[in-house]
């Protein structure tokens, strides 16, 4: 018997509209424990979306996506076509915006929720060298309903072709090394392996951002 609350593959891709924010924001803490619920993880459930889906909404739109079946938003893709010039506006906009949810912490991180708010005041972390040549970075997310049923490779593509019109060459991902189910997704659409140093607890993964099959 068919699952009827699952995303069949009429399901449809369109650009973000502000009012799809609360739809990003649930779908992003519900697969933010590397694929899995983070819902009641932190002492917010804004936190993780405040960081990982927030910023591109508000400061890149254009490069927003968002899976819709039936009227609901069940995944997106998001990022930017150029990861220094995202940083510099997340320091200049997107950490003074939530100034009164997330003052700077004084010490050093004491929990996990200390952990993600010395990211979020680090935005220079994206920086790496060795991605220098993949300008382009995104998030991509969709709820476990929509996933295995080629959503995620039309939402990827969306926002492949998107920055390569912006102008990027290439782009990247770093996921979490942990999520094996990524990596295979990852694999499958032609990403390979950038070699980082001391990279953590991510992989970093990035393609041209030609199309492959023209």
């Amino acid at each position: 018997m068919s699952n009827p609350t699952a995303p069949p593959t009429t399901a449809v891709i369109r650009p973000y509209r502000h009012g799809d924010h609360d739809a990003v924001y649930d779908i992003c803490v519900r697969t933010a424990d590397a694929g899995g619920d983070a819902r009641g993880r932190y002492a917010s459930d804004d936190l993780m979306p405040d960081l990982f889906a927030g910023p591109y909404l508000h400061l890149e739109p254009e490069l927003a996506f968002v899976l819709e079946y039936a009227g609901r938003v069940v995944g997106y893709v998001l990022g930017t076509a150029d990861t220094q010039g995202f940083v510099r506006a997340y320091r200049r906009e997107w950490i003074p915006r939530l100034a009164h949810r997330y003052p700077e912490p004084t010490g050093a991180p004491g929990n996990p929720d200390e952990e993600m708010l010395a990211l979020h005041h680090r935005p220079e972390r994206l920086l790496l060298p060795e991605l220098a040549g993949y300008p382009a970075h995104l998030h991509i997310d969709l709820l476990p309903a929509a996933q295995g049923r080629g959503h995620g490779r039309r939402l990827l593509e969306t926002f492949r072709a998107a920055a390569a019109r912006a102008g990027a060459p290439a782009l990247h991902v770093g996921m979490v090394t942990a999520n094996m189910r990524a990596r295979g997704f990852y694999d499958r659409l032609g990403f390979h392996v950038i070699p980082v140093p001391d990279p953590g607890p991510l992989t970093y993964l990035g393609r041209a951002t030609g199309d492959p099959d023209g």
